[in-house]
């Protein structure tokens, strides 16, 4: 129902626009692939709650390069494809490109910063949901040492590490936070064998807990969190499952609900403009389930509870690196 071919050519040009039915929704997946486990996935499982519940299709791809960012966009909006909900912050260029010939067509830029008549931009508060990562890792460390590892190293991802530190030095404020960036290319999302040998690094340095958010390249991280016997952090979906037992919590990024309510209201019910999806709207948070349940004790669930109606009301304020590129407690 959804699959769509990844490579541009002619044969995939001609796929883009053959049986597309008017206004069909489409989704464009970042570098990385849909089933990342992480910030791709959770927009596919937006997308499947939607179809499932209503019957309803859509079309696909996912990007395997830089240069087929605008062909895809360009190409579902000459095929009527409406609205088209992109994947990541890398989309805002292309879409500032294509969104005004399109006038049309409504376009739904997750984690960018388009502004157009015609887009619907949607930021997350990742400062909010680390602040409760890190207040968990600083919980749950016994070395006093705990790690970060963010995929390609831009204030976005700066942001998640920021907010992770402070909730770290929050609980323990002589706590070490040591943070790697993996890349400065968008390669970075996918190199599992470099998450792997960071959390190694991570280790050496005495680290207990590292919370990864690196898209695919968390695969890895996770892995050689557990099989060197150290608690790690998921990111985006709920990867708790990945190594049960083993991951402390993953921050949730609750893109899947972004690109489920934008297919549910539709070309005709999207309303445009900038939406921020922070902790007091559920746009974020921290996961407990039964894979991690063996991890989390009840002074851990008071202080993460406590850290966020303290989030929520105002009484603590997390420093948005986003915001003013600087972070009073973590060096980059």
């Amino acid at each position: 129902m959804t699959s769509m071919k990844h490579l541009f050519g002619a044969a995939a040009a001609l796929a883009l626009t053959a049986g597309l039915a008017s206004a069909e929704p489409a989704l464009i997946f970042d570098l990385g692939g849909k089933f990342d486990k992480s910030f791709n996935e959770a927009g596919y499982n937006g997308a499947q709650r939607w179809a499932d519940e209503t019957g309803g299709t859509y079309r696909e791809i996912e990007l395997s390069s830089e240069a087929q960012r605008e062909q895809a966009l360009r190409r579902f909006a000459e095929a009527g494809a409406n609205p088209i909900i992109t994947m990541g912050f890398a989309m805002t260029v292309p879409i500032e490109t294509v969104a005004p010939e399109y006038p049309d067509t409504k376009f739904v830029n997750i984690d960018g910063w388009a502004n157009l008549p015609n887009v619907q931009t949607v930021s997350f508060a990742e400062h909010e949901g680390s602040y409760l990562a890190g207040v968990m890792a600083a919980k749950a460390s016994k070395s006093g040492t705990v790690g970060f590892i963010g995929g390609m190293d831009i204030p976005l991802i700066r942001k998640f590490a920021c907010g992770y530190a402070q909730g770290v030095k929050s609980v323990n404020p002589d706590a070490t936070v040591i943070s790697n960036m993996t890349g400065t290319t968008p390669a970075a999302w996918n190199d599992p064998v470099k998450g792997s040998e960071l959390t190694k690094a991570q280790i050496a340095e005495g680290a207990d807990v590292v919370y990864a958010a690196a898209g695919g390249t968390g695969v890895g991280v996770l892995q050689t969190a557990a099989d060197e016997g150290i608690l790690s952090i998921g990111v985006d979906s709920n990867q708790n499952y990945l190594h049960s037992g083993q991951v402390l919590t993953s921050m949730l990024k609750r893109v899947d609900n972004t690109v489920y309510n934008a297919l549910k209201a539709g070309a005709d019910g999207l309303e445009t403009g900038f939406i921020m999806m922070d902790l007091a709207s559920e746009g974020v948070g921290v996961a407990f389930d039964e894979h991690n349940a063996p991890l989390v004790n009840d002074d851990m669930k008071m202080a993460v509870a406590a850290a966020t109606d303290g989030i929520v009301s105002g009484s603590i304020t997390v420093e948005n690196y986003a915001a003013s590129e600087s972070c009073s407690v973590l060096e980059f």
